[in-house]
């Protein structure tokens, strides 16, 4: 079996030579003074062939003019097919653009901004659908006061391992050094559905994680039972001393005289 391999095109010599063409054309297209040295020749094809200068604009470091040039067959004239600015391997480029569903980050949603979800967004499915513990009432959807969509078993996963793994989880700093777990604490409020297995919302005020939800294996050192206070010993009561006297004025009585007889003999 033979194997055959492409060979490159020969570099046209009449092409190569016509270096003054091939710079005036990017001169054309750029700044004055930002064409810079030529880079070398490379053969595209039969007669054809690119000239590179490299290019001294400053917001286009790396960048090179390719300009290519062309001719008929048995002419020695060569003519410009294109003139373009293009990136070389040391190019600053741009970053690889991204769409804005995979650019947003948690709390980029700002006042008045609007987040629309996909038609088929997987994390949600369409409410009459849902089934378990997590679904709305039946009759709601008769009234036609159910919701549109509601979240799917992706949707769901997807919140648990966020939550889970996140700095209100089992393995923040915060958590590692709890004196307790967020199961035992009573400020911890549960939540409706399947969720409430492993979830609660904090409603402690002093917590730093007050209204988020946290896992039951999270903890904080605001914790309800971490250390309880006791409570101040009441003041004794002041005893008041009612007790009052009367100034009495003793003056003899005529029982209390001593007699004439007893006088004389004293």
């Amino acid at each position: 079996m033979t194997t055959s391999t492409a060979r490159r095109p020969a570099v046209d010599s009449v092409l190569a030579d016509a270096t003054d063409l091939a710079r005036s054309a990017a001169e054309e297209l750029a700044e004055p003074g930002q064409v810079g040295e030529p880079l070398g020749v490379e053969a595209e094809d039969e007669r054809l062939v690119t000239h590179y200068f490299d290019c001294l604009a400053p917001a286009y470091r790396g960048w090179r003019w390719a300009v290519t040039l062309t001719r008929v067959p048995r002419a020695k004239t060569a003519n410009v097919a294109e003139a373009v600015l293009l990136p070389g391997p040391d190019a600053l480029l741009a970053p690889a653009w991204v769409p804005w569903s995979q650019r947003l980050q948690p709390g980029d949603l700002g006042v008045g901004d609007l987040l629309p979800t996909r038609a088929d967004d997987e994390r949600l499915v369409p409410g009459y659908t849902a089934t378990g513990e997590d679904a709305d009432e039946l009759a709601l959807w008769e009234l036609g006061l159910g919701r549109a969509r509601v979240l799917s078993p992706i949707g769901r996963d997807d919140a648990v391992d966020r939550w889970y793994s996140g700095e209100h989880g089992p393995s923040s700093p915060m958590a590692e050094a709890a004196p307790a777990r967020c199961a035992t604490c009573g400020f911890l409020t549960l939540m409706a559905g399947s969720l409430r297995r492993v979830f609660g919302v904090c409603a402690n005020e002093y917590s730093p994680s007050d209204g988020r939800v946290v896992s039951f294996d999270h903890g904080c050192g605001a914790h309800s039972e971490a250390a309880v206070v006791a409570a101040p010993a009441e003041a004794p009561e002041p005893v008041i001393d009612e007790v009052g006297y009367d100034v009495i004025t003793l003056r003899p009585t005529d029982d209390d005289a001593v007699p004439a007889g007893d006088a004389d003999r004293s």
